[in-house]
């Protein structure tokens, strides 16, 4: 249990890595002018730190009692990661 806390943790810190790109090159969503949909994109994209630290820490604190929603709430940024993945390949594809 614990391994996979750290493991899955060191991977979310090396995903900041890509993320530092993202974030500043998401800025160009503003070039055509600002939009609802241009806000929520960088939003989307700018708050992946915010929730990985919050579900890191919930997860390190629940993980003696529920193992089961400790791993389930360290699973949070991996589905953040894998859908704006999804959405930034699906733009850069179209």
């Amino acid at each position: 249990m614990k391994k996979y806390l750290v493991i899955s943790q060191i991977i979310y810190v090396l995903a900041l890595i890509p993320w530092l790109f993202t974030f500043g090159v998401s800025f160009f969503a503003f070039d055509s002018g600002f939009s609802v949909g241009s806000v929520l994109f960088v939003v989307a994209i700018g708050v992946y730190p915010i929730f990985m630290i919050t579900s890191s820490i919930v997860a390190w604190c629940i993980h003696k009692r529920y193992k089961r929603a400790a791993i389930i709430t360290n699973c949070v940024p991996m589905l953040w990661i894998g859908s704006i993945g999804t959405l930034v390949l699906y733009a850069y594809l179209s």
